[in-house]
């Protein structure tokens, strides 16, 4: 057996005992990167650091650390109530008002993880006050995100509109952008029928008390809370300086370009330090087993790609003599590793191998580039991916392990039907 064929092997291992034993997956998978890296690939430990998502590990610690003190000092429930008059009061329009915010901030130019970073602890606070499923808000926010991403001028819609250019392949910058924002707002609003969204309509902005119980923990803690700590509209010091610090935050990433992570852990420390009595629990709120989870998947991740299992499995599927059946294939390929590694990674891989078959001219390219870069994006509510992991992180008063499970098993059916669905739509018609 290959060694390629192995790591593949191990990586459904460790799924299926993380599953039957409840074991933390992120442990076991850095368990099994010691062990394939180490063994098998011949990879000593810096090798096998190297997949270590540093950067995934920073945002993750430094959002989960500022929004563990928003929630402490009370700014997250003066942004619920600010959301509710916004809306007058209407339940329903709040997931999707969280898809338009986050679509428009990929669109202008926000890195899909940044934008998601800044707006779903926001909406899962949310989501967990009034008795919102956090997979409807969750999955609102990063198709949101990615309805955005392929804007002209967005960072995804210009690296893959620069590898057609560099590639020398027919292009369609209108086409790439409103295919994603099509596909994803035809998900969001299949979610929010499935999730509940419609049971919303008739509810105003008052806390439930049903369901999970979300709304009537979330106001008993209110009413545990400081007089000035209560969510109401009246600004204390310490909201003021949250708000101003999350707007930091976003004027930080978006007009910067500097690093979500780093940017939240230095503004969540100079909020403890001027209050250190609101702040002091905030470390032990880190989404830690998450942080856990996603980093050790992901080292793995890392070692299957530093042993060349992406490229075995994409030049496998290239030398296919059927074209269609090698477009579809390509799209599986880039929908099941982007649920587990980088989307611009893998589209950057993924188009030039298209290239031998769109060469022919029996595929459309313009389709076939668009439904690869659905394909690659759609998938990124897994919560292997750094969005799907962010939701994870970012949810408060949630059974997590349940709410892992709920973001899998979404992630798995995204992956088994959309690349399928765009394939039909968009490739065997032969656009472009």
């Amino acid at each position: 057996m290959s060694a390629e064929l192995i790591s593949i092997l191990v990586l459904a291992v460790v799924f299926v005992i993380a599953t039957t034993r409840s074991i933390n997956m992120g442990a076991l998978a850095f368990a099994a990167a010691f062990g394939v890296g180490g063994l098998v690939a011949g990879l000593d430990a810096d090798g096998i650091f190297a997949g270590f998502p540093g950067d995934l590990f920073v945002v993750l610690v430094g959002v989960t650390y500022l929004f563990a003190i928003a929630r402490a000092n009370g700014t997250t429930d003066w942004l619920v109530h600010a959301a509710i008059r916004l809306v007058r009061g209407r339940i329903a329009l709040i997931p999707w008002v969280m898809f338009a915010i986050t679509g428009a901030l990929t669109a202008i130019g926000a890195v899909s993880p940044a934008a998601v970073a800044i707006v779903a602890p926001i909406a899962l606070s949310f989501a967990a006050r009034y008795g919102i499923s956090p997979l409807l808000m969750g999955a609102m926010v990063v198709h949101g995100a990615q309805g955005g991403g392929f804007s002209p001028i967005s960072i995804y819609g210009s690296i893959v509109n620069g590898i057609v250019e560099r590639e020398k392949l027919p292009g369609s910058e209108l086409t790439l952008f409103l295919g994603s924002l099509v596909a994803n707002l035809v998900i969001a609003g299949i979610v929010f029928v499935l999730c509940g969204g419609l049971k919303l309509s008739g509810r105003r902005g008052e806390p439930a008390e049903t369901g999970q119980g979300q709304g009537q923990k979330q106001k008993q803690k209110d009413e545990q809370k400081p007089e000035d700590q209560r969510g109401s509209s009246g600004l204390t010091p310490a909201i003021g300086a949250t708000l101003a610090a999350l707007v930091a935050l976003v004027v930080a990433v978006l007009g910067f370009d500097l690093d979500a992570g780093l940017s939240a852990i230095t503004l969540a420390v100079l909020l403890s330090a001027v209050w250190p009595d609101t702040s002091r629990k905030a470390v032990g709120e880190i989404a830690w087993p998450t942080v856990l989870l996603i980093c050790g998947v992901l080292t793995y991740v890392g070692v299957m790609e530093e042993m060349g299992t992406i490229d075995y499995a994409g030049h496998a599927v290239g030398d296919i003599g059927i074209p269609l059946l090698a477009a579809v294939l390509l799209c599986y390929i880039g929908a099941i590793v982007s649920a587990f590694a980088s989307s611009v990674g893998i589209m950057g891989a993924l188009i030039p191998l298209a290239v031998p078959f769109l060469a022919q001219g029996e595929i459309g390219a313009i389709g076939m580039i668009t439904a690869l870069a659905i394909s690659a994006t759609v998938v990124d509510v897994s919560p292997f991916s750094t969005n799907g992991a962010l939701v994870l992180a970012a949810a408060p008063d949630v059974d997590r392990d349940r709410f892992f499970r709920q973001l899998m098993v979404y992630g798995g059916t995204v992956v088994a039907v959309v690349p399928a669905a765009v394939w039909l739509v968009l490739v065997v018609p032969g656009f472009g």
